[in-house]
């Protein structure tokens, strides 16, 4: 598999201070951590390697509902996905049913290979499947343009296409019962000093995106984003900041 290396400062990934540290931890291994959100969600962490940078983490999202799960976001290798995807099955009991990548970056779907062997539905924006295709990646299954509705049992799972921004192809995700944004790498953590990567960026869409954001989830209590802390509404408002800078 080709593997797009995505460059992350420093500054933006250090994972201490905020609130989040009295949230249940679970180290799945020396490259993976869960964190407890809810009863029906985890935020996961997964640590990589990357010369010249270091070692850094990229988040993801685990939603639950009763004996299944969709997950959001792999690690950025099929090695570490098999991990994750292990230890949610043997040690938590749950079905993947569903997988939805925030974009075509590998820290997105660097694992869809690994999902696609173990028969996982996958979603994503057309534009993700369509770049997928030019840079001869693994492409998710099934496709969508603006919005995606998705059932887990009961629970609602929606994804939109609010704009371009960290790339074109970027979605974010709304859990509305746990009223939980996965914003993915358009947001930026609130120790954030710049945008990070805009190598596949798109700056002057980018502040309409960020309006759109704001505008239609001022009611999420959690926002996540792609590396670093999570937290509420305010991680919108810091990359609105950093975007006039």
């Amino acid at each position: 598999m080709r593997f797009i290396i995505v460059f992350i400062l420093i500054g933006s990934i250090y994972y201490n201070g905020f609130s989040q540290n009295d949230y249940k931890r679970i180290n799945i291994s020396k490259d993976i951590t869960l964190i407890k959100l809810s009863e029906n969600a985890y935020v996961h962490v997964s640590y990589a390697d990357l010369p010249k940078f270091g070692r850094f983490p990229s988040n993801g999202l685990i939603f639950i509902n009763g004996s299944d799960a969709f997950l959001f976001d792999t690690p950025v290798t099929d090695s570490l996905t098999m991990d994750l995807v292990s230890w949610i099955k043997d040690s938590m009991k749950l079905r993947i049913v569903g997988f939805v990548p925030n974009h075509w970056h590998n820290d997105c779907m660097g694992g869809l290979g690994y999902l696609q062997s173990q028969k996982i539905e996958s979603y994503a924006n057309q534009m993700t499947i369509d770049i997928a295709k030019t840079k001869n990646l693994p492409i998710p299954a099934h496709g969508f343009k603006d919005s995606l509705q998705l059932q887990l049992g009961d629970k609602l799972i929606r994804c939109y296409y609010l704009g371009a921004a960290h790339s074109l192809d970027n979605i974010v995700v709304w859990i509305p019962s746990e009223q939980i944004l996965f914003a993915g790498c358009m947001v930026k953590s609130s120790n954030s000093k710049d945008l990070g990567n805009t190598s596949d960026g798109y700056l002057t869409a980018y502040p309409k995106t960020i309006n759109k954001l704001i505008d239609r989830f001022p009611m999420a209590k959690i926002v996540i984003p792609g590396h670093g802390q999570f937290g509420g509404i305010e991680l919108i408002k810091h990359t609105k900041e950093l975007l006039t800078q």
